[in-house]
């Protein structure tokens, strides 16, 4: 362990050469909240604050889970190790934002205590991160949906009246750019590429983009913070279309994912991929409840 903590660097983000900022945060931080205000701002009620954070950290958690299983996996060891630097750029936004939860709502819950000791019913994350991996064209498609959305709503947020969530926004979209940047690169090989890695890409669009929509529903929460992601739909649609269609790609027309009653993943409400996700993030700090290493 070392005596780094998660919010030390959130104000040398500005400071940073252009390029370093693609890194993960990495791990070991002793002191969650150190260097950063975390006073509530006036008119910020921490309860939304705490629940709008879950839902950006369960994002960030639950993909960062996905990417890293590509390890061993993926068609190169260079992707392996481009894949693994993006799912940890991924925990370091999920960790800031899991403790900023903690300390919004006034329980004090620990990164830990929120990552590894709630039920599936409990996460908030959007249903399109937590699908499994399929083919690598399936997982570019999905990375393409996510940082695209996200990199637009970080530059928003990036300003937002919590000190701490415009911190960790204007430090992550900075990673988001090449997140997006390294899924965009990999839609314009596989869709211009052999007959074959077109029909793969093809596929993987057509296959996450029910998905989509979830990302831009607003939740009453993000109504009363004054993040409504429903202005996002058409400048990431744009956006999207662009690359797609540069790709020699068909921008797919399927209908978004239906809900249940209603709820979907910002309401607990999960696909069956969730269970097995979470039952092997969790499986060590469940068997060894309080060890440290």
């Amino acid at each position: 362990m070392t005596d780094d903590h998660v919010y030390l660097h959130l104000s040398e983000a500005s400071a940073e050469p252009e390029g370093e900022a693609r890194w993960a945060y990495g791990t070991g931080f002793a002191d969650p909240l150190l260097g950063v205000d975390t006073a509530l701002p006036p008119g910020i009620d921490g309860a939304d604050l705490a629940a709008y954070c879950l839902m950006l950290g369960d994002d960030a958690l639950i993909l960062a889970q996905r990417l890293i299983e590509w390890c061993t996996r993926a068609p190169e060891l260079e992707e392996e190790v481009a894949l693994a630097n993006l799912g940890l750029d991924l925990l370091g936004q999920a960790r800031q934002l899991l403790t900023r939860a903690g300390q919004a709502d006034g329980t004090g819950r620990s990164e830990d205590e929120l990552a590894y000791w709630r039920e599936e019913h409990e996460f908030r994350n959007v249903r399109l991160v937590e699908t499994p991996n399929g083919d690598f064209a399936y997982s570019i498609a999905r990375l393409l949906l996510f940082s695209t959305a996200r990199h637009a709503l970080y530059q928003r947020l990036s300003t937002h009246a919590d000190p701490v969530l415009a911190a960790v926004a204007a430090r992550g979209v900075k990673e988001l750019a090449y997140h997006q940047e390294y899924a965009t690169a990999w839609t314009l090989r596989l869709g211009d590429g052999t007959p074959y890695s077109t029909a793969r890409m093809q596929a993987g669009l057509d296959a996450v983009w029910p998905l989509l929509d979830e990302l831009f529903t607003p939740h009453l929460v993000e109504v009363r913070l004054g993040t409504d992601p429903s202005v996002l739909r058409e400048p990431v649609l744009q956006a999207l279309t662009e690359v797609i269609e540069k790709a020699g790609l068909t921008v797919p027309q399927a209908l978004p994912m239906a809900r249940v009653g209603g709820r979907a993943g910002r309401d607990g409400v999960h696909t069956e991929a969730l269970g097995p996700l979470l039952a092997e993030l969790q499986v060590v700090a469940r068997a060894h409840p309080g060890a440290t290493w």
